[in-house]
């Protein structure tokens, strides 16, 4: 007999939101988060766009949202400009404040997973849970079967001496020094005085020197004239950026698991933003009301692949970026982006560019050598080079 209808393991960002949507929309359902840490969501901030989302799911996700701003910046070396389009973050501290006072002791923290299995979880301590599904959400999964590039990055809350004069975010500053790939400097306002700044690399290897990225943070704060009284919190990540794979042999590694969020592959292929991906699978669920492991496992993967098929342009894209020209020129191509129309940026951002759009994007004269560009067009079968 099942001890819980279902089991999310890992309460992360994707499982947090569909637990929680469904406490909403099925309070009937007995749920069960696992998660090995402390907390729910971890240590980590997610942003998203405002059209990025329906302003249904606006509604439904805005009590875990901390920030929202109407407008936000981007910085290179021959363009600044302003996109009036809005921005939002959510902060992990808040995420798992949220879900702990809706889901009570459907949450169960400090818990180590030894074995995941389609309706079952073996814990490492020896006991085992039932339930009618489980879902895997515990982040990135290795696999041969995709290509990828990196985004990694390091942020710090900061407490400034005196304010820093930011109204808006600034989402990409690559006037800074380029190194390790594509870099730029991503800044949130969070107060008057306080910031979180991320410095952030598109990158071909997954490494991530700690204490150089906190040295460009330091001093990026020294060359925008900041006093820096306290470092509040500091967060680090990677993300996968995929080039190329074979997503239903990706999917056979699950065996049959139920996947969410980048165990999936559902996340945004170009940017690495995960929210909106995981806030569109939690309703796409909810529509279709199949709760069994079975049942999800085959949704889950159908609609992963789906998204997979449309999304092949910016796989395209993000050959481009990693493969033709100079790693220190790599900002060239982001520079061009964003002297497109604003619509046009949004539809990316939201990952659902028109086929006007994807002409648009890849016309005239390309920033990069125009047989590199063939060469990472071309590029398709990468993932199986690497094997």
């Amino acid at each position: 007999m099942a001890d819980v209808d279902l089991i999310f393991v890992g309460g992360g960002l994707a499982n947090g939101l569909l637990a929680l949507r469904l406490r909403q929309q099925r309070p009937d359902l007995r749920l069960l988060i696992v998660e090995q840490g402390e907390t729910l969501g971890g240590n980590h901030t997610w942003s998203f766009h405002e059209h990025d989302l329906t302003p249904m799911q606006h509604l439904w996700l805005e009590p875990l949202v901390s920030h929202r701003w109407s407008c936000y910046d981007v910085i290179f070396p021959s363009l600044r400009r302003r996109l009036n389009s809005g921005y939002a973050s959510i902060f992990s501290q808040r995420f798992h404040q949220h879900l702990i006072a809706e889901l009570g002791d459907g949450v169960r923290l400090r818990t180590a997973v030894a074995k995941v299995e389609p309706q079952r979880v073996r814990l490492a301590s020896g006991e085992t849970l039932n339930a009618g599904a489980v879902i895997d959400g515990r982040g990135a999964r290795r696999s041969h079967q995709l290509a990828l590039g990196f985004q990694k990055f390091l942020g710090q809350e900061l407490r400034l001496h005196q304010p820093h004069g930011l109204q808006q975010p600034i989402i990409m500053d690559a006037s800074v020094a380029q190194q390790d790939g594509y870099r730029f400097v991503y800044v949130l306002p969070l107060s008057a005085e306080r910031l979180l700044i991320e410095d952030t690399y598109y990158a071909d290897g997954e490494a991530v020197a700690l204490d150089t990225l906190r040295n460009n943070i330091e001093r990026y704060t020294s060359a925008q004239g900041w006093t820096v009284v306290e470092v509040l919190r500091e967060e680090q990540g990677v993300l996968p950026i995929v080039l190329s794979g074979d997503l239903p042999a990706f999917w056979d590694e699950a065996r049959g698991v139920p996947q969410s969020g980048l165990s999936a592959a559902l996340f945004h292929p170009t940017t690495g933003y995960s929210l909106p991906d995981a806030v569109r699978l939690a309703d796409h669920l909810i529509a279709l009301d199949r709760w069994d492991a079975a049942s999800l496992f085959e949704a889950i993967r159908a609609y992963s692949l789906a998204q997979w098929r449309q999304r092949g342009f910016f796989r395209l894209l993000n050959r481009m970026l990693f493969m033709a020209g100079p790693a220190d020129r790599r900002w060239a191509v982001m520079q061009r982006f964003y002297r497109l129309r604003e619509p046009l940026i949004q539809r990316f951002y939201a990952a659902n560019l028109s086929a006007w759009d994807r002409a648009r994007i890849v016309s005239g004269k390309p920033p990069v050598p125009v047989g590199e560009a063939l060469r990472a067009l071309a590029a398709v079968n990468l993932h199986k080079d690497k094997r």
